[in-house]
């Protein structure tokens, strides 16, 4: 994920978020990372103490670990919050 993201990509993300959802409600958060206990724990640390559910699976050669978190958030600027927090990790891709 670009930790430089427009602010015009989190304003649509935010419409879409208001359009299809009613908050507070659970998000699905999917990322790709090098695996590399380091990041992953940095992910696990932005989520941590918020009730979020992290499940972590390596690719068959074990290069990339997938990262899956389920959280309940209270409205479309704590997921857009989450996504800036975690886009400030190098090398990892928001899905």
């Amino acid at each position: 994920m670009n930790a430089n993201k427009s602010e015009e990509f989190y304003k649509k993300l935010k419409g879409q978020l208001l359009d299809t959802s009613k908050w507070p409600s659970d998000y699905l958060y999917k990322f790709i990372v090098p695996t590399d206990e380091n990041k992953i724990k940095a992910i696990e640390e932005i989520f941590n103490n918020t009730g979020a559910v992290v499940e972590t699976r390596q690719s068959k050669k074990g290069t990339y670990t997938s990262i899956s978190v389920t959280v309940n958030l209270k409205n479309p600027d704590a997921v857009i919050e989450k996504y800036k927090a975690v886009g400030l990790i190098e090398g990892v891709i928001a899905l």
